[in-house]
């Protein structure tokens, strides 16, 4: 894997909600020399513990313009996210079109949450105020997988449960009520000049499956991956065909 070399390809990988940098280590194992793969922690997430006084997704987006900056990254960039990570690249490419060769959404959305989904997230976050963080996660990520894979994928469910309860309340709170306020985005889809591929898990509980399929005809060049066995975590559920998708777009995109 090729981290650090700013003149190749480069593909940047934006975790979830909850998550951080470390998802991404068994994904991008195998992924082949020739490009540069970026993991940033998102702010208040991992590393990133810096105050976070704006959880909103377009000041996130400024966090990865910037951190790109940092690293030398000139060129347009492959950006790969999961979840919250892709409603941050939504904003980012609604702002900084110039700055996204291709855009992979995995098991996320371009579309606002209802009002039932706003209301969903204020109980979780009364939940964390009242019981903490630790008690939170202990719930909130076995629904995330597919029903066949909640028992089978022991070790990917007790990775997201250890980074998630290492998460500050004041990040798990402060990205909740930055994703409720998040606008529909869905014209980011439509007006892309970049390819753009969306990978659905049939089962998953926070994007619903057939909003996903409808999305995934919004782009000028549109890919799709829909997968049966999966839920909310599908690099982790069915990584090997999610992994594929996703180089099989990289080469489209820059080429190579």
């Amino acid at each position: 894997m090729t981290t650090a070399t700013p003149h190749l390809p480069t593909i940047v990988f934006l975790h979830g909600f909850a998550e951080s940098r470390e998802v991404w280590t068994a994904f991008t194992r195998a992924f082949p020399e020739g490009y540069r793969l970026l993991t940033p922690n998102l702010p208040g997430h991992g590393t990133n513990l810096a105050p976070v006084p704006d959880f909103s997704m377009e000041a996130q987006a400024r966090h990865v313009i910037d951190y790109l900056g940092q690293k030398d990254c000139p060129n347009p960039v492959l950006l790969v996210c999961h979840s919250m990570g892709g409603y941050v690249a939504l904003a980012l490419a609604e702002r900084w079109p110039q700055r996204v060769a291709g855009l992979v959404l995995i098991n996320s959305s371009a579309l606002a949450d209802t009002d039932e989904k706003r209301q969903n997230r204020e109980k979780n976050i009364s939940f964390v105020e009242r019981h903490g963080v630790a008690k939170f996660m202990e719930s909130f990520v076995r629904p995330l997988f597919a029903p066949t894979n909640r028992d089978r994928l022991t070790e990917a469910r007790a990775l997201l449960e250890e980074i998630g309860k290492a998460t500050p309340e004041t990040t798990i709170t402060g990205a909740l009520r930055g994703m409720a306020a998040r606008p529909d985005r869905t014209a980011v889809l439509s007006n892309a000049k970049f390819p753009v591929l969306l990978v659905a898990g049939k089962h998953d509980v926070a994007v619903h499956f057939d909003d996903a399929v409808r999305q995934a005809a919004l782009p000028a060049e549109a890919h799709a991956l829909f997968l049966e066995g999966s839920g909310h975590q599908s690099y982790l559920e069915q990584p090997e065909q999610t992994r594929a998708a996703v180089l099989a777009l990289a080469a489209a995109v820059f080429g190579s």
